[in-house]
């Protein structure tokens, strides 16, 4: 079965993004933080600045050029300036590690790095200070070298190039969820045609005001704010998605839309500060990058009276899927194809499956990423006669809704039947006193595997017993998919994105399996 969204006409050029803002109202808000605003004439003169004063520093179109950096309005002139200078943007989880940000710089081969002057200790003992161009500092930084903010004030003039479609403009690193990240590679075509369906999948419109509260330096919060430009709306650029940040914002600017992972949105909505006025302005609120579980979806409509619009997306696709923004919205899905998409559902063997059947997914766009960068074999894995290999499972409706079913490679195979780990998970999450949930599949001769839950409790809970946790679950989900065991955690570990780490998961029960 094939799954069809609206047609495209164009891609958006990543390069003149700023057009319909600047011929419209140049003076009119591109981007806003609790403390500044920033004009679209202001923003594309900046951009300018630092793609010209970028390759006054040496580098030179092609080049990679990472960055270390919280939200903030001067990262953004950051990305525009490399679409600008033909550079390519190489964005670095804020989170990384120094192993992590070596394992991205060797693999993308960067030639200067953007950082946060408050990470200078973190990244003395990474191959930054080694690199070609070394190290541009945002922030207060003790250097004689010029600050990534002198390099956007400084003026400058001199001709840009033009990039040609098919050259990169970004490298995004994936989670890491099922190894180590890949450099998923965009063009600017495959990135332009990306924005376009995001702008008009959620009719973004001239003059409204969106938030993507998701860290910038991940494909969602890049895409909706250069979707909110592409059109001249405002994108709101939140530092940091707790209710101390984002509640004020919400009462202030009055967005049209919020885009938040399910972990920000339910303690945003479990603040004691939020009311149902401060979400009054919201037409859609869409929530991706894991699953939404009946308690937050519930909590969302009991506190705002609408329904979250969950969607599907990958960095490798940009959103995929989302719920109709005009209606109907069906809980638990993540609705249908996103414009410019089409999806089928496969087995094993490549056939398509049936309506109520879980199957591969696979998805043709002309978003889809060029390519894994530097990793030929990872990249013939997942992209076959132009379409590409999710990993995940689906399962599709009559009415070509799509329900998230599961990665294909985390699930728990026992006695011959497969079990999503997130089904697990959201069974465990109706207990009240827990806060997070990870599933893992522990090795068992009898039945090929069992299943084995990590939790944390809520603050202030009284921890209940094992026991009491695997009925509750049992009366939630069939009984062979219910937890054999409960590990109590004081922390849930979470990877890069801020997703629950099902790798981490994984060792920390094959290291209790060891002999002592």
């Amino acid at each position: 079965m094939s799954l069809s969204g609206a047609a495209l006409d164009r891609p958006v050029s990543l390069a003149t993004i700023l057009a319909r803002g600047l011929a419209s109202q140049p003076d009119a808000p591109a981007l806003i933080t609790h403390d500044a605003r920033w004009t679209y004439a202001a923003l594309d003169a900046a951009a300018t600045r630092l793609a010209a004063n970028y390759l006054a520093l040496g580098l030179q179109a092609g080049d990679r050029v990472a960055s270390l950096l919280t939200n903030s309005p001067e990262m953004f002139v950051h990305y525009l300036a490399c679409h600008r200078a033909g550079l390519v943007a190489t964005p670095l989880n804020y989170r990384y590690a120094a192993p992590e940000i070596d394992h991205a710089l060797a693999t993308a081969g960067v030639s200067m790095l953007v950082a946060a002057a408050e990470r200078r200790d973190d990244l003395a003992p990474t191959a930054a200070a080694r690199l070609p161009l070394g190290v541009v500092w945002h922030g207060d930084a003790d250097t004689t070298a010029p600050t990534l903010r002198q390099l956007i004030d400084r003026a400058a003039s001199r001709p840009l190039p033009r990039p040609a479609a098919d050259t990169p403009a970004y490298i995004f690193f994936t989670s890491g969820s099922t190894g180590m990240p890949k450099g998923v590679t965009h063009t600017h075509e495959t990135f332009g045609w990306m924005i376009a369906s995001c702008a008009a999948g959620f009719a973004l419109a001239r003059g409204e005001v969106i938030l993507p509260a998701t860290s910038a330096s991940h494909i969602a919060a890049n895409l909706f704010t250069l979707a909110a430009l592409s059109v001249g709306a405002c994108a709101i650029v939140a530092p940091r998605f707790d209710g101390d940040e984002l509640l004020p914002m919400l009462r202030e600017t009055r967005p049209a839309l919020l885009v938040m992972l399910p972990a920000a949105l339910m303690a945003l909505l479990r603040d004691h500060d939020a009311h149902s006025e401060d979400f009054a302005s919201v037409r859609v609120c869409l929530c991706g990058g894991d699953k939404v579980s009946a308690e937050l979806e519930r909590s969302y409509e009991r506190l705002t009276g609408r329904m979250i619009d969950e969607g599907y997306g990958m960095t490798e696709t940009g959103q995929a899927t989302h719920n109709p923004i005009a209606g109907p919205i069906r809980a638990g899905s993540v609705g249908r194809a996103a414009p410019g998409f089409e999806l089928a559902l496969r087995d094993a063997d490549g056939r398509d499956v049936p309506v109520g059947t879980d199957g591969r997914l696979w998805i043709r766009a002309a978003s889809v990423m060029a390519r894994y960068w530097n990793a030929p074999e990872a990249t013939a894995d997942v992209l076959r006669d132009g379409w590409m290999d999710s990993g995940d499972l689906m399962r599709v409706d009559a009415d070509g809704f799509l329900w998230f079913r599961g990665r294909q490679k985390q699930l728990i195979i026992h006695d011959g039947s497969n079990i999503a780990p997130q089904e697990v998970e959201e069974a465990l999450l109706a207990h009240p006193a827990i806060e997070s949930a990870g599933v893992v599949g522990i090795h068992n001769l009898l039945h090929g595997e069992t299943v084995r839950a990590y939790v944390t409790l809520r603050d202030g809970a009284t921890r209940p017993t094992a026991q009491a946790v695997i009925e509750l679950t049992r009366t939630k989900i069939a009984g062979y998919k219910a937890p054999e065991e409960i590990v109590f955690l004081d922390a849930m570990p979470l990877n890069a994105t801020g997703k629950v780490d099902r790798v981490r998961l994984k060792r920390l029960a094959e290291d209790a399996q060891q002999p002592r």
